[in-house]
């Protein structure tokens, strides 16, 4: 059996987990583990010149000075800090100064609890997804309640005291996973190294949980090239995770570096992760997150790409695994380029945007399709309709947050389908508190930064793929005030005249990416669309004359997003005129 490891990258710790737990405090501080994590917290005090080390004969760490230290720290456990000197004379000195020794115990727990800590269960050989909660409740569960206690009672050994308030704060890890090896179906050798990487089948969270992202914005766009990148990357196994995520109806196979454990992870409360059944077929795209070095920069001018391999069908895309790159944005665009891109390779029509189905008092309802750029104001408005709440709105289901697509049914009338089953929301630009009320299951990006983020479930999978009927599509337009000529709503009375809005794509950019300013995109979509854009532009006239045909309601919506002083009005409103068109029309 490979014995357990604990490895250090940057602020993450990260626990392979083969075999059982340790479940004393005896073999918790004897361990291997807790020695690297001491030795790395006392070169940390180094480097600050400390008087934390004055715990030390002289300040001078020493290994059997350390030795000594963790002998002292088992017998704290059990015993008082007056019975420990006489067990083990050399724990004498660190008596010294009751005070400093335990500020010092305090500051290695802080320490250890300022790392983002992970658990990877290896269930290579022991089923252990099969018995997931018993898994989770033998590892992260029994860590967190060891660590604490052992901290707990060394302390209060040291101080002779017990706290008045006890805060039961998350010791052990923070995301803990179960993972097994693979063999997926992929239709080219080239793709079999991928089988090495251990493919997650469960995952645990304890939100709220709160990230620091390397970098708070995305930049560029995601380019086609015609370089596969699975041929300049270089995958060493037990550095890498592979989320297979149910991305609508697709299988994006999303493996992702160490080094954005924390991102690819989140990817739980945003895509729905596939079944054992899923993964007896070839993923629809392969998407690979953290390659290493600078062997993508010259396949295009930002080197966030992508690959239509004809011979097999995959798509594969690839970002590198650079600081800049670490941004949930680019993980979750990317795999939506992806997305987009194999839609309209089988004739169906990408959208960026929000849908919901609103079923109002008197039983009117409505499905709605609100386009638009990052930042338009799309989910915002829907977050302005939540919080209208009971006295119009009866239910409120979310098909799409973001991104999805639009075929034809059976009759061949426009149906639209969702991606994801959570949201990536602006905290600044949702309603005040809304987000509190949803801390118990959220992760929480960047708080104190500039476009500080939420990751939250907000919908269903079965709710994404089943196929809603349109009954209005709407441009977001978050860069116009509203006023006689310009109304809040605005419908358009020929395809020509929703086309050339739609196609210009205009927005105000609110920060989420490097731009700014009014901004113009293809279809407010470059995810996609704009590397295929005649095969793109075929589908959007076939699909627009539909809507048109079909009598949907197609025009623009005023959020006003854009504009200083409508962050929260220009929405609220906006929701409010659709909901007095839908008891109009409906």
């Amino acid at each position: 059996m490979h014995k357990s490891t604990l490895k250090v990258a940057g602020n993450k710790v990260i626990l392979n987990n083969r075999e059982r737990m340790c479940e004393t405090s005896e073999e918790l501080l004897s361990g291997e583990k807790f020695r690297t994590i001491l030795d790395l917290f006392l070169r940390h005090l180094q480097t600050r010149n400390s008087p934390l080390l004055n715990i030390f004969p002289e300040g001078s760490v020493e290994s059997s000075t350390v030795d000594e230290l963790v002998k002292t720290f088992i017998l704290l456990v059990k015993y008082e800090s007056s019975v420990v000197p006489h067990i083990n004379e050399k724990s004498a000195f660190f008596f010294s100064d009751h005070l400093l020794l335990n500020n010092f115990i305090e500051n290695l727990y802080d320490y250890w609890r300022h790392f983002d800590r992970f658990i990877i269960n290896d269930s290579e050989g022991d089923r252990l997804d099969k018995r997931p909660y018993r898994t989770f409740n033998e590892t992260i569960e029994q860590l967190t309640h060891l660590i604490r206690s052992t901290y707990r009672q060394i302390q209060e050994n040291i101080t002779g005291s017990h706290p008045s308030v006890y805060r039961q704060v998350r010791a052990g890890a923070e995301i803990a996973v179960i993972s097994l090896p693979k063999d997926i179906k992929y239709p080219s050798a080239k793709y079999l190294v991928l089988n090495k990487v251990p493919v997650i089948r469960q995952v645990l969270i304890y939100p709220p949980l709160v990230i620091q992202q390397p970098m708070n914005k995305r930049t560029g766009e995601f380019k086609r090239t015609e370089t596969n990148p699975i041929d300049l990357t270089e995958l060493i196994s037990d550095e890498w995770l592979c989320y297979p995520a149910k991305v609508g109806k697709l299988l994006i196979n999303v493996y992702f570096h160490q080094d954005f454990y924390e991102l690819g992870l989140s990817m739980c409360n945003l895509f729905q992760l596939a079944d054992d059944n899923d993964l007896e077929r070839c993923p629809d795209a392969i998407f690979l997150y953290g390659v290493q070095g600078d062997v993508l920069d010259n396949l295009s001018t930002f080197p966030t790409v992508f690959h239509e391999d004809t011979q097999t069908g995959l798509f594969i895309g690839a970002i590198p695994g650079r600081p800049e790159f670490g941004y949930f944005g680019y993980l979750k665009k990317m795999m939506l380029t992806l997305h987009n891109s194999i839609m309209m390779k089988e004739g169906k029509m990408p959208f960026h945007g929000a849908m919901v189905r609103i079923l109002l008092q008197g039983n009117r309802d409505a499905t709605l399709l609100l386009m638009g750029d990052t930042g338009a104001g799309k989910s915002e408005t829907l977050e302005a309709f939540r919080v209208l709440g009971e006295k119009y709105i009866r239910e409120m289901t979310i098909i799409a947050d973001d991104m999805g697509s639009i075929d034809f049914d059976d009759n061949g009338t426009p149906v639209g389908f969702g991606t994801e089953t959570g949201a990536f929301l602006r905290l600044d630009d949702l309603q005040p508190g809304y987000a509190y009320g949803h801390l118990d299951r959220s992760i929480i990006m960047n708080p104190s930064q500039v476009n500080a983020r939420i990751v939250m479930p907000v919908t269903t999978f079965e709710t994404v793929i089943r196929g809603h009927k349109i009954d209005f599509i709407l441009y977001a337009n978050n860069y116009e005030a509203a006023d006689d000529k310009h109304p809040v709503i605005e419908r358009f009375h020929s395809v020509d005249q929703a086309l050339d809005v739609f196609r210009e794509g205009t927005a105000m950019s609110k920060g989420t990416t490097t731009t700014s300013g009014l901004v113009h995109s293809y279809f407010a979509n470059v995810f996609g669309p704009p590397e295929y854009r005649e095969r793109h532009e075929e589908l959007a006239v076939k699909y627009f004359n539909s809507f048109f045909s079909h009598n949907i309601f197609v025009g623009q919506m005023r959020t006003r997003l854009g504009i200083p002083g409508f962050e929260t009005n220009g929405p609220r409103e906006a929701a409010l005129e659709l909901l007095r068109i839908i008891g109009m029309v409906s």
